[in-house]
């Protein structure tokens, strides 16, 4: 059936064309202008009024298993003292008849104590069951002696080890997390799943990539992702890039991608002080962070994945690691040149000049999260008492953008909410008045740049004639907005092929659709 959106139309084109006029059928765009022909005129309208239709959402970095497992669990962030947070916890065990409790959110600038929970206090709040609680920065976590006792004996001899503290990371966080994602049930994480793809598509997001592969028996997140993507009957679209160097794992399940963090991150993160730096944190001259990888073993990754024509992303925070990401890729396309490659560094937090131009020259593109630099859970004080005069540096938005280099937005969900508002508001407010985005930029990060950057430009990220009709209609334009009052925008309502997103698919339905032979992921 035939339908016309007549108002605010943001096509998030090239041009950021603005139209009057946009007409839907069956799941595709007949027309976008400033008259309406004729032959469209008697068929069914909404008008906008003060709304405005855009392309839907895409969120370019999400760690969907783990935020779906968050996302119907235990959720920390919120508290402001310890004894606050071990009562969430004891409340949460009584209510709970879960094995293991699994929390996320611990952080040490949100809480008046400005430490991490600690295992004795772990201990105390839940003492008859395992605990295990991630930092809000998804790169460490918190244990009580119930968890420790279950871990096996080499998951004790890895770097990141603090068995008094309860505290684990670097090789240790993601032994224990690999370990600890084992003890979770198949109906469960699926149930999880289609909670939290609810969730997303509340925030108005059509498209995700999500980064898979955190240590389940068999990869079995990465299948299980692979099923949510063929099986959602609602038209959400995931693109899965699979967390590993090996390969052949990726070769066999026939992806198209590779990458994102855990075994393809290069490094660790600031809320950590572990993200490699190329010189010491200010606030401890012995630490320069560290390089999870010898520079042999990227480049080969790199090279060994861009023969296979893959898309290679690989996780960087600091600038000693994104220089390392930027070698591997120039390595890789020196040995084997590929045109339209579109290798993109994660996050790319505190970038080098050099790197920057290097990635401008070679197209590589930056998945990043603008929400970061607008974080509570990681406030722009504690990053200048360990970075001092580097925080200036951090995510160059203008910069990287004026270079020509594409950059899109996403989350790094659970340790950001998936919220585009959110990142488009922080992308046009940076802390930096001079790196800031204009609101038609950001509105990009999440529409045309994240189609582009998994090469679905051709059918959605804009709204243009032919495109499938994945739209978002927010309570305001946009446009017509100042960047400090971006917040007030609204999600109404999400259109992925042209109807209305509904919520509750039952597990039979997706397994029957998802287990079908086809579909892109």
């Amino acid at each position: 059936m035939m339908k016309i959106y007549e108002g605010t139309i943001i096509s998030c084109d090239r041009e950021n064309h603005v139209y009057r006029y946009l007409v839907e059928e069956n799941g595709r765009i007949l027309y976008v202008g400033d008259e309406l022909p004729a032959g469209y005129r008697d068929a069914p309208r909404e008008v906008l009024g003060e709304r405005s239709l855009l392309p839907c959402f895409g969120d370019t970095h999400i760690h969907f298993a783990s935020y779906a497992l968050f996302n119907a669990g235990l959720d920390v962030r919120s508290a402001r003292s310890l004894p606050e947070m071990s009562a969430r916890i004891g409340e949460f065990a009584r209510e709970n008849e879960d094995p293991i409790l699994m929390g996320f959110g611990a952080s040490t600038h949100c809480v008046k104590e400005k430490r991490l929970i600690s295992r004795e206090e772990l201990d105390r709040a839940c003492p008859d069951r395992p605990v295990f609680i991630v930092k809000y920065d998804g790169h460490a976590c918190i244990l009580n002696s119930k968890t420790i006792a279950m871990l096996p004996g080499k998951v004790k001899t890895l770097r990141g080890w603090h068995e008094e503290s309860g505290e684990m990371n670097q090789e240790s966080f993601f032994a224990v997390t690999d370990f600890m994602t084992k003890k979770i049930s198949l109906p469960r994480t699926l149930r999880n799943m289609l909670r939290a793809a609810d969730a997303v598509a509340e925030k108005g997001i059509g498209m995700m990539h999500t980064v898979s592969g955190v240590g389940f028996p068999l990869d079995l997140d990465v299948t299980l992702e692979t099923i949510l993507g063929k099986g959602l009957d609602s038209g959400f679209q995931t693109r899965l890039f699979f967390q590993t160097m090996d390969l052949n794992k990726v070769k066999k399940r026939k992806l198209p991608r590779v990458g994102g963090c855990f075994a393809t991150a290069l490094d660790g993160c600031f809320g950590s002080e572990d993200a490699a730096l190329r010189q010491p944190y200010a606030n401890n001259p012995q630490n320069r962070g560290i390089l999870f990888h010898a520079d042999e073993a990227v480049v080969e990754f790199a090279k060994r994945a861009n023969r296979e024509g893959l898309q290679i992303e690989m996780h960087a925070i600091g600038d000693a690691a994104f220089d390392q990401a930027v070698m591997a890729i120039e390595a890789a396309l020196r040995d084997f040149p590929r045109q339209d490659h579109r290798h993109g560094i994660i996050h790319a937090c505190l970038p080098t000049e050099e790197g920057l131009r290097k990635c401008a020259d070679l197209g590589i593109q930056i998945p990043l999260q603008p929400a970061f630099l607008m974080w509570d859970l990681e406030p722009l004080a504690f990053l200048e008492g360990i970075l001092g005069k580097r925080t200036e540096h951090i995510s160059p938005l203008r910069k990287m953008t004026d270079m020509g280099i594409v950059l899109s937005g996403g989350s790094d969900a659970p340790c950001t909410l998936p919220d585009p508002i959110a990142g488009i508001y922080a992308a046009c407010n940076h802390y930096i008045p001079e790196q800031s985005l204009t609101i038609p930029e950001a509105l990009k990060l999440f529409t045309w740049n994240a189609a582009w950057t998994t090469f679905d430009e051709k059918e959605r990220g804009s709204l243009e004639t032919g495109k499938i009709a994945d739209m978002v209609i927010l309570n305001q334009n946009p446009l017509g907005m100042k960047p400090d009052e971006l917040l007030n925008l609204k999600v109404e309502k999400l259109l992925l092929q042209g109807k209305a997103y509904e919520k509750g698919q039952g597990m039979l339905s997706l397994l029957a659709k998802g287990l079908l032979p086809g579909g892109r992921i």
